[in-house]
């Protein structure tokens, strides 16, 4: 098992926002959570991430329980990278720069890293085209092609992406998904936090939540059959 979140409880200030999420993720897997906003999700990924404490409940990493005390660096040089929303690239750094911010925890070596950046620069050619171009100038989808792109220079073990489709037009949202399933053939795991349904078609299970709690869990092939119901959920 690659990440283990049991009775997870968390918030901000004095606000309590998720009680007791638990869920699991094994290694290889593309695990997602659907849910409206306001579930919960993105304050789960930052929890996990380090960004929020644990209040209580278990944070357990490859092994490794994450307590308040591992800090995100921390927790990013033990495989664990975090693709907030919004994307987070440096607007005014070249499409080059940002994906070299992507190495930073990386010790194998300039040629590891050059065979990393010519492998997702042929997945995504429009950024070999853009590479000296400041990020700020990307479309949207393109944005995110190169916060993805630079998330897995990191060479994580996992993968959380917050809300890979916001704000996108459904053609690229669908790119963006298919993409996903090519670098899972990197040996990366991914954990991706969406209202987007269409994430069940390329997941392996799903949780779905609800006002701070995962209600609903199950293979993605099961609950995209109850359509209905996962909608509901959705807010759709």
């Amino acid at each position: 098992m690659l990440l283990r979140v049991e009775g997870l409880v968390s918030g901000y200030g004095r606000i309590e926002v998720l009680h007791g999420v638990s869920f699991t993720v094994e290694q290889g897997e593309v695990v997602a959570l659907l849910g409206a906003n306001g579930a919960g999700k993105t304050t789960t990924m930052r929890a996990v991430s380090g960004l929020l404490p644990t209040w209580k409940g278990v944070v357990e990493f490859d092994g490794k329980v994450l307590k308040n005390n591992v800090p995100p660096d921390k927790r990013a040089g033990l495989g664990l990278a975090h693709l907030p929303e919004g994307r987070g690239i440096l607007a005014t750094l070249s499409v080059k720069e940002n994906l070299e911010l992507g190495t930073v925890v990386r010790r194998d070596g300039s040629a590891a890293i050059k065979a990393d950046r010519e492998r997702f620069l042929e997945m995504f050619p429009i950024l070999r085209q853009k590479l000296n171009d400041p990020a700020g100038a990307l479309s949207g989808g393109q944005q995110q092609m190169l916060a993805v792109a630079r998330a897995m220079m990191a060479r994580p073990k996992l993968l959380m992406i917050d809300e890979l489709s916001f704000g996108l037009a459904p053609v690229l949202v669908a790119q963006l998904f298919e993409m996903v399933k090519e670098l899972r053939s990197t040996g990366t795991t991914f954990l991706l936090n969406e209202q987007h349904a269409g994430a069940l078609d390329i997941s392996d299970r799903a949780y779905v939540f609800r006002l701070g709690r995962n209600e609903l869990e199950g293979p993605a092939s099961e609950l995209k059959a109850s359509g209905n119901l996962v909608r509901s959920y959705l807010g759709g």
